[in-house]
Order: C-alpha cells, then sequence, then structure tokens
C-alpha cells in the first residue's frame, strides 16, 4: 500500500490528487491530530512523531511512504532515510514533498538534476509560504540554490493558517484579515513574485481566499497535484517498488484522535462524509 503522513486534514489535498492521477492502487491516510499542528514544534519532537507514524504505516503494510507534511519533510525525512531505514527497514521508502515542489517552484520537470537551469523562469523571484517549521529549516532554500541557484526566493512563515485550518475557518473577515497579514509583506516587496508555492498541505483549502489577495499574474502552486505527478513519475523509475503496491483501490484513512471529530470536521470541509478509523502510535524506544 501507498502511505500518505500528515499531521492534520491538509495531507487530505495530497491524497486526493493522487488517487485522482494514480487511482489504481491501494491507499493509507494518517493524521497525527492528536498533536497537530507540528509547525513550531522543536526538531526532535518532529523528528519522534514523524517516525511513529511512518512505522504505524509500515507496519500496517505500507511499502512506501508519503510525507505530505512539509513540517515533517523538511525536519525528519532526510534522518529517517539516512539512518532509520537501512538499519531497520531497507525495503521501504519515504519521500517527502519538498524536493518535487522545488522542482515544480522552479519549472524544472521531474527528477531534475543539482545545476540545471529552470527553462521557463531562470531569473526572478519566487516565494514559499509555510510554517514556522519549514521555514526556519531552510529546506526549499537549500534545494533551490542547487536547482535554480540564480532565483532569488522568499521564504514567510504562516504560523496561524494551518490552525485556521484545522479549525474550519476558510472563509470569513476574520481568516480574510490573517491572509493579509502574510501575503502582503511578500507581495508588497521591491520584486514580488512570479510563483508562490504553497509550502503547506493546510494552505489549498485557503486558496479561493489567497487568490482574491494574489494579483492574477503571479501564479500560485498548490502541492498536491505536484506531488502526485512527481510521484507517477518515481514509480515509473523505480520499477521494484511499483511491483510491490497493491491494486486494488482500496482506501483507509486513520487518525490519532478522535475519529468522529475528524470526519465531521473534515467531512465539512471536504463536502462529504468520511469513513475514519482510530490509529494509537507507539512510542519508539
Amino acid at each position: 500500500m501507498i502511505g500518505v503522513f500528515d499531521s492534520g486534514f491538509g495531507g487530505l489535498t495530497v491524497l486526493a490528487a493522487l488517487r485522482q492521477r494514480l487511482p489504481q492502487y491501494d491507499y493509507v491516510f494518517l493524521a497525527d491530530s492528536a498533536r497537530a499542528p507540528y509547525g513550531a514544534r522543536s526538531f526532535d519532537v518532529i523528528h519522534d512523531f514523524t517516525l511513529e507514524a511512518v512505522e504505524w504505516l509500515f507496519n500496517e503494510g505500507c511499502t512506501v511512504v508519503v510525507l505530505a507534511c512539509n513540517t515533517a519533510s523538511a525536519r525528519a525525512l532526510r534522518t529517517i532515510q539516512q539512518n532509520h531505514l537501512p538499519a531497520h527497514r531497507p525495503d521501504r521508502r519515504v519521500l517527502g514533498v519538498v524536493r518535487p515542489s522545488v522542482e515544480a517552484l522552479a519549472g524544472l520537470p521531474p527528477g531534475a538534476l543539482p545545476g540545471v537551469s529552470a527553462p521557463s523562469l531562470v531569473e526572478g523571484t519566487v516565494a514559499v509560504l509555510g510554517t514556522e517549521g519549514t521555514i526556519a529549516s531552510d529546506s526549499y532554500g537549500i534545494e533551490l540554490r542547487k536547482l535554480a541557484p540564480r532565483l532569488e526566493l522568499i521564504q514567510q512563515p504562516c504560523p496561524l493558517w494551518a490552525p485556521l485550518v484545522e479549525a474550519g475557518e476558510l472563509d470569513g473577515p476574520g481568516t480574510e484579515w490573517f491572509l493579509h497579514r502574510y501575503l502582503d509583506p511578500v507581495l508588497s516587496g521591491p520584486r514580488p513574485p512570479q510563483r508562490i508555492l504553497l509550502g503547506c498541505t493546510h494552505y489549498p483549502l485557503l486558496l479561493p481566499g489567497i487568490r482574491r489577495i494574489v494579483p492574477a499574474e503571479i501564479a500560485i502552486i498548490p502541492q498536491g497535484e505536484v506531488v502526485a505527478e512527481r510521484f507517477a513519475d518515481w514509480l515509473v523509475r523505480h520499477p521494484d517498488q511499483e511491483q510491490r503496491l497493491g491494486r486494488g483501490r482500496l482506501q483507509r484513512l486513520a487518525t490519532t484522535d478522535d475519529p468522529a471529530w475528524f470526519a465531521e470536521h473534515s467531512g465539512r470541509i471536504f463536502g462529504r462524509p468520511l469513513q475514519i478509523e482510530r490509529a494509537r502510535l507507539s512510542p519508539l524506544g
């Protein structure tokens, strides 16, 4: 099965895009809603929480896990890939959203090599909106300097956007005020961006309000479609992993919080009832 992990509701946007692009496979989605949001937590805590979630998904039968959480991708992915998997799960894979998102932000094709300039945006300014943890890690800056070093990057933390989504506050005067609070500094600078990446999977749920504020000539890039497209390319390049995936079109949704609460809130956001189960993560000793 393909595992998809996020700290909350936002990862459902990535799951939906994956299922639309690759409907033939089986999926398990896990939201660590009991401990969300991750954005302001310490490096060690994010790593431990993410690893516990990844291990739960492995134990449920997942052979590859996509970290739909940007904070987890920025703070925990590399350590899990380099240290945990070789020692404990050499036959499993964990992928993040930062690298594919940077490729899209720079206008590069999937799997671009370091030092290759973007064909459609060699120079100019781009922006990433993310949680405090994602922005503080500079993961997007590090990857962009490898792939498109002539691009200028604006990184804007938006610490209150994910809590707004989790609370179901997707529109209204209060939400608009917080949208302006973080977008205005990005748009009012001397060199406004040509592309803005929504560097948190919660943020696409605020897209109608964001689009009303951001001028039409500025492209806005949600991550769901980007991740789905590039994960499909990854499967083509890793046929040994692709062949292990189940093809029953199954879907399971789980949360570490109350399933009824998660179903009610996520169903209201996505406009349909969802069947949610309870996941109990085991602390790693």
